[in-house]
């Protein structure tokens, strides 16, 4: 049984890596403003990452020991899911700003909860369903009452749905590949496996398309470059994985969804991106009905 220390700990690592997720729009975000192409900041994102986690590796060589399967699904398969990802989100953020991107972005722990029931066989329940609609609708209102100011390489807002509902899908297949490979891979190969997938699939379909990923073009763009690796891809997963380790995954996954509500804090504080009251009101429909659905999930691991 966890001590109350133990438990305020891992609190304490799912708040902070939610809030560090949260920084992913409004570092973004900045580096539009330096000369970052939307195509390259996810590729530079990911290879920093990895040479973190690299570095890890020279400690537990036993994370590069995988086998073919392992490879396949979780390198080429996850891989690929990060690659979408990395596009997408850019897209999002431009396109719908920090807040509409993080809301369409957290339509996809409801989609989990709809598709585990026929690929995983986990149960649907009228509640389930019901939330899946408060957070649906939220993301509506958080996108139409939205702010794109300070963003230096705007794009259509069809655009930026777009890119949120493909990067909310490759979360969604993320998160259902991870309930079938973390618990025979550990955390840590999965990480490495997908990062590594998806920076070599992201080259080769980058230079395939004519958009070579070119390097940050500035000193101040590779400091916010590194800021997303050693946060967003490194920490935040660390903290999110010792939070696991200390409490229920439940109640994880619902100190993580301040992960919305931080980057629209930052966003407003940076590039006065303001949202209407039907936006706000959007983006605590979206946090409230991700939350219900973790706790709901809670409840039913009780039973």
């Amino acid at each position: 049984m966890p001590t109350r220390q133990t438990r305020l700990v891992g609190y304490a690592c799912a708040l902070g890596a939610g809030s560090i997720w949260g920084t992913t729009g409004p570092l973004s975000t900045l580096l539009y403003a330096q000369g970052a192409a939307l195509t390259g900041i996810g590729f530079w994102r990911l290879v920093l990452g990895i040479a973190a986690i690299l570095a890890f590796g020279l400690t537990h060589r036993d994370l590069f020991q995988v086998d073919r399967r392992g490879w396949l699904l979780i390198g080429l398969g996850g891989g690929a899911l990060v690659a979408i990802f990395e596009i997408a989100y850019q897209f999002a953020i431009s396109g719908a700003g920090v807040a509409g991107a993080a809301a369409l972005l957290y339509t996809a722990p409801v989609l989990v909860a709809l598709l585990a029931w026929p690929l995983l066989g986990e149960r649907l329940t009228r509640l389930r369903i019901a939330l899946a609609v408060v957070v649906v609708a939220g993301a509506v209102l958080a996108v139409l009452g939205g702010s794109r100011a300070g963003v230096a390489i705007p794009t259509t807002l069809r655009a930026g749905v777009v890119g949120g509902s493909l990067a909310a899908l490759s979360y969604v297949g993320t998160t259902l590949l991870a309930r079938y490979a973390v618990p025979r891979y550990g955390p840590m190969k999965v990480l490495f496996l997908e990062i590594l997938g998806g920076i070599v699939i992201l080259g080769v379909v980058l230079f395939a398309i004519g958009k070579r990923p070119l390097p940050p073009p500035t000193p101040g763009a590779w400091i916010y470059i590194a800021l997303l690796a050693a946060g967003t891809v490194v920490l935040a997963n660390v903290l999110f994985f010792n939070a696991a380790k200390r409490i229920d995954a439940a109640p994880t996954a619902v100190a993580a969804t301040i992960e919305p509500v931080v980057g629209a804090a930052l966003a407003f504080v940076l590039f006065g991106q303001r949202l209407t009251v039907s936006g706000t009101l959007g983006l605590l429909m979206v946090v409230g009905g991700v939350a219900g659905g973790y706790l709901e999930e809670a409840k039913g691991v009780r039973k």
